[in-house]
């Protein structure tokens, strides 16, 4: 890592980070890790501990990542704050201490536990090299504890030549995606603002203020800037670059998102928290269609599905079989794409989200880009429900821009989608509801949420 820390020090004076109203230098951060990694060695933290740093995004929770990876520990960022979530990461991660950031920086030693470490960190240990543990959302059952050689991960970034940009770090500290916005601004020298608060109307506020030029984040969050239409409360013409991932795009959301910011160029990225992040290209700004083009990243499409083989794949999981991967290396990622012309491809939605109406298949996303045309819908989620005569059924839930009788509601909708998708397409169900059910990292859960607002149509 010492490449890293050489290049921050050569950026000195450049801006760093805009962190909760202050702006921090290149150098400050520099001379702010150089601390971090004084307290730990004074506060006995060795090489090789696997250290769990429960924060989010800040200018010293990021310098601490980076004391950490450099004191060659094994780190896991964790944004979660709930108590059993967090007992079960301890676990399942193999943690020994953990650090939090509140008044002071705070050191204790992790849960007890039974037995001893685990192989792969023992590899990693090793090799002196420092180690990342990220975990899965859980939306398709217990998270995933997943093992990268951090030096390898990192070293992909090291090719990022020089960059005067402003780029929002609006993915999660322990998401693929915003390891990725972190370690891609420290590589060029890019200005990250970090959000203080995750909802659109602040989210273009700081935009406007630090004129950010790039804008990473998913389709569930542009949807909800422009149904709040915070956008138009602000001066956004700073934006020059909006790329989006973590689920599929409705193609008629791409063109509200054209309409909305007609100065930005919109880039669909991919990548997995198994894999790494790869470089894309878009066919256009109002096309779904991406081209894998990365040096580091092969792809293969089997029985529909996207596989991917990467250089910065990890070593493994450290509470799962590897089941996902072929015995020669290939990450069965559960992604269904179509192919098009010149290598370039559409990512249709997840294996497990399709629904079988009647040996019939049906993709949540196809619909739901249909459904957003529609008058009067502001947001939609489709997905799969038991039904006794089919298997399953089409169902939607659809947030309206005004209030309307339910069954209105669903008369007009069934009219309309039927000029527009096959009748085994069209929902049987539709929920009207005050938003759709996404987690924290602004990504659609689809299954039916008996909690959520609205009533059934």
């Amino acid at each position: 890592m010492d490449w890293l820390i050489d290049r921050l020090r050569s950026f000195a004076g450049k801006s760093a980070l805009a962190d909760g109203g202050k702006v921090y230098t290149y150098a400050q951060l520099a001379a702010r890790i150089e601390e971090h990694g004084s307290l730990l060695a004074a506060r006995g933290v060795q090489p090789g501990r696997v250290v769990a740093l429960v924060a989010e995004y800040s200018f010293d929770s990021i310098a601490l990542f980076f004391a950490l990876v450099r004191h060659r520990t094994i780190v896991v960022p964790v944004t979660t704050g709930v108590g059993g979530e967090l007992d079960d990461r301890f676990a399942d991660a193999f943690v020994d201490d953990v650090i939090r950031i509140e008044d002071d920086i705070s050191i204790q030693p992790g849960p007890p536990r039974a037995g001893g470490t685990h192989a792969l960190v023992q590899r990693l240990r090793d090799a002196g090299h420092s180690g990342l543990v990220l975990f899965s959302s859980g939306s398709e059952g217990k998270p995933k504890a997943m093992l990268h050689d951090f030096d390898n991960l990192a070293d992909h970034y090291r090719a990022r030549p020089a960059r005067d940009s402003v780029m929002m770090v609006f993915l999660m500290f322990d998401h693929i995606g915003g390891m990725n916005t972190l370690l891609n601004c420290l590589a060029m020298g890019a200005l990250m603002v970090i959000p203080d608060s995750r909802v659109p109307e602040r989210v273009c506020s700081l935009i406007e203020q630090h004129k950010v030029q790039i804008l990473p984040a998913s389709p569930t969050f542009l949807n909800l800037v422009i149904i709040s239409e915070a956008f138009r409360h602000h001066d956004l013409s700073s934006l020059r670059l909006v790329t989006y991932g973590t689920e599929p795009m409705p193609e008629s959301l791409l063109l509200r998102l054209s309409e909305a910011f007609p100065g930005a160029k919109y880039l669909q990225t991919f990548g997995t928290s198994e894999t790494g992040i790869a470089k894309t290209s878009s066919l256009s700004c109002t096309s779904t269609l991406m081209k894998i083009d990365d040096p580091d990243q092969e792809y293969r499409i089997v029985d529909g599905e996207l596989w991917l083989k990467s250089k910065t794949q990890i070593l493994g999981y450290l509470n799962a079989p590897m089941d996902g991967f072929t015995d020669d290396g290939w990450f069965k990622t559960g992604d269904l794409v179509e192919t098009a012309a010149d290598g370039f491809l559409r990512i249709v939605g997840r294996r497990k989200e399709v629904i079988n109406v009647g040996g019939q298949k049906v993709m949540p996303a196809e619909v739901e880009s249909v459904l957003l045309t529609a008058p009067g819908v502001e947001d939609c989620m489709v997905f799969g429900e038991a039904n006794a005569l089919t298997g399953q059924a089409v169902t939607a839930d659809v947030v309206l821009g005004e209030p309307r009788p339910p069954l209105a509601v669903k008369k007009a909708l069934r009219l309309f989608l039927r000029t527009k998708l096959d009748a085994y397409k069209i929902p049987t169900r539709i929920n009207v509801v005050d938003r759709t059910n996404f987690n924290q990292r602004f990504k659609k859960i689809r299954h039916k949420d008996d909690s959520s607002p609205g009533g059934s149509v």
